[in-house]
C-alpha cells in the first residue's frame, strides 16, 4: 500500500496539544529549528515533533524515523498548497478566520471552563492560543481552498473502483464493523394559525420595548430559543451572504448599524434582528427567536397514530414501504422511507451513529423487521414530530468487499484518486519553487522529488 500522508487537518488543534504533552513528557527541552523551507514558508523541527507525538502515542516508536519523514512530506505538501493560494490570492477573509476561531475558542471554554483551566491543560494564555489558532485556521482554510480547486474535477468509474479494490492485499482488508440500514415513517404535525399569531403578537411586543429603550441584549439573554446565541446577548457573529436563510439574510443586510428589523417568519421561527456592524459584504447582528409550538394534542394524535400503524406493520396488515408511502410526511416517503446516512450518502449505519441520529431506539436488540414505537424527534428547523423507525437489514461484521460495501470503497478510491492529482501536481510544481529541506532529513526516502538530492 502506499505511504498516506498526514492531513492538514490533524495539525489544526493537534499541534497544540501535543506540544503540550510533549514538554510533560521530556525533561530535556527540544531546540527548535528550520527544517524545510517552500518558498517563503518556513517548516519547523517541533512543527514535525508535534506530528510524530500523535502518531507515538498510538504506535510507540516504531519506524520512528520513517514516521517522521512521512510527517514531513505531509507538512512539506501543504506548504507548497499554502505557495500556490498565496501566489494565486485565493481568498481567505479576516472575518470567515475570525469566526473559525470563535467556534473553537468557545468549544475550549464549553470544556474547560475557565481560560485558566484552558491554559493549564493547552499550555498557552488565552490570547497566545487565539492568535495560534487565527494563524492555523487560515493557512488551513488556504490549503482547503486550493486543494479543492485541484481535485474538484476528479472523477472515477466503477471500473477504477475495481481495480483500486484489487490492489489493496487481502492480509490489509479492513474489518467493517456491523452497520444497519433503516426505513421510517415520521408526522410532523402543522403549527396552527393560531399559535403562529400568537408568537408573533409575543415578538412584536418585544421589538415595541426595543425601541422605547429596552436593551435588544438584554431581551434576547432573557426570551431568544436559540441556545447558540441567547448566552451571547443574541449575537450571531460576522457572516457572508448565503449562510442564513434567505428570509433572515434579506433583513439582516437591508438594515443600517443599530436599526432593528419588523418581526420576520423562517422556517426556523420568528425573529427580530438588530445590526450591529457592517464589514465589506459580511455583517453581525443580534436576533432573537421565538418558535411556535405544536399543541400537545396535535403530538398526542401524531404518536397515536404511529403507534397504531407500527401495530398494523407488525400484524402483516400492512408492509412498512406501503404504510410510508402512505402516512409519512417525509421526502423519503417515496423510497419506503429507507433513510440515507447524511455522512456518507450510503444507506448503512454504525450503531454508534445510531446512537447519535436516534437516540433512545435500541438498534442493538432489533432484529431486521421489527419495527419501534412511536419515538420523539426534532426535525432540522427544530420542530416537535414524531417517527417510528424499521430495521430492514443488519451486516453483519466482515471484511470489507465489493458487494457490501460499495460506497465505503468508492469514497476511499475517490479520496485515492484526488491524492493523486495533488501529487502529481506538487511534483510539477516543485521544479518551480525553491525548496529546502535540512540534512537531517536527507536520507528519508520521500514519494515525491523535493530537491536534486532527494
Amino acid at each position: 500500500m502506499k505511504r498516506i500522508l498526514i492531513s492538514a487537518l490533524i495539525f489544526t488543534i493537534a499541534c497544540m496539544q501535543t506540544s503540550v504533552l510533549r514538554a510533560q513528557s521530556q525533561s530535556e527541552p527540544v531546540i527548535d529549528k528550520v527544517v524545510a523551507i517552500v518558498g517563503k514558508n518556513i517548516v519547523k523541527l517541533s512543527d514535525v515533533e508535534n506530528g510524530f507525538l500523535s502518531i507515538r502515542m498510538r504506535q510507540g516508536y516504531n519506524n520512528a524515523f520513517e514516521n517522521r519523514c512521512n510527517i514531513l512530506e505531509g507538512i512539506l505538501i501543504n506548504k507548497l498548497l499554502v505557495h500556490k493560494g498565496e501566489l494565486d490570492s485565493t481568498e481567505v477573509t479576516d472575518e470567515e478566520v475570525s469566526n473559525n476561531v470563535q467556534y473553537y475558542l468557545q468549544a475550549y471554554e464549553a470544556q474547560y471552563g475557565t481560560k485558566e483551566a484552558i491554559r493549564q491543560a493547552m499550555g498557552y494564555s488565552y490570547d497566545e492560543l487565539k492568535d495560534l489558532l487565527s494563524k492555523m485556521l487560515r493557512e488551513r482554510m488556504l490549503t482547503e481552498r486550493v486543494r479543492m480547486g485541484l481535485t474538484n474535477s476528479v472523477k472515477i468509474t466503477p471500473y477504477e473502483v475495481n481495480e483500486f479494490f484489487a490492489k489493496i492485499p487481502a492480509d490489509s482488508l479492513p474489518t467493517i464493523e456491523e452497520t444497519y440500514e433503516l426505513a421510517e415513517i415520521t408526522r410532523r404535525p402543522e403549527i396552527s394559525d393560531e399559535e403562529r399569531e400568537r408568537v408573533r403578537l409575543e415578538m412584536s411586543k418585544l421589538r415595541e420595548r426595543v425601541l422605547n429603550g429596552d436593551r435588544f441584549s438584554t431581551l434576547a439573554a432573557l426570551y431568544s430559543e436559540d441556545p447558540g446565541s441567547a448566552t451571547k446577548g443574541g449575537e450571531l457573529g460576522f457572516f457572508p451572504r448565503g449562510r442564513m436563510v434567505a428570509e433572515f439574510e434579506a433583513a439582516a443586510f437591508a438594515l443600517k448599524p443599530g436599526e432593528v428589523s419588523p418581526v420576520i417568519e423562517t422556517k426556523l421561527g420568528f425573529h427580530i434582528i438588530q445590526l450591529i456592524e457592517r464589514r465589506g459584504n459580511t455583517v453581525n447582528c443580534r436576533h432573537i427567536l421565538m418558535i411556535p409550538k405544536v399543541s400537545s394534542a396535535d403530538l398526542l394524535q401524531s404518536r397515536m397514530l404511529l403507534d397504531s400503524v407500527a401495530q398494523e406493520v407488525r400484524l402483516g396488515h400492512i408492509t412498512f414501504a406501503e404504510a410510508a408511502s402512505k402516512f409519512s410526511d417525509s421526502p423519503n416517503k417515496i423510497e419506503g422511507g429507507r433513510v440515507t446516512n447524511p455522512s456518507t450518502g450510503g444507506y448503512q449505519f454504525t450503531l454508534d451513529e445510531l446512537k447519535q441520529l436516534y437516540p433512545g431506539i435500541g438498534f442493538s436488540k432489533m432484529n431486521a423487521g421489527e419495527v419501534s414505537n412511536a419515538t420523539s424527534m426534532k426535525t432540522d428547523e427544530n420542530k416537535d414530530a414524531y417517527r417510528v423507525v424499521t430495521v430492514t437489514r443488519r451486516n453483519p461484521s466482515h471484511v470489507a468487499n465489493l458487494r457490501d460495501d460499495y460506497d465505503r470503497i468508492y469514497n476511499a478510491a475517490l479520496e485515492n484518486a484526488k491524492q493523486e492529482k495533488i501529487f502529481d501536481w506538487a511534483q510539477k510544481t516543485i521544479r518551480n519553487t525553491y525548496i529546502h529541506i535540512d540534512d537531517e532529513f536527507k536520507d528519508c526516502s520521500f514519494r515525491l522529488k523535493w530537491t536534486q538530492n532527494h
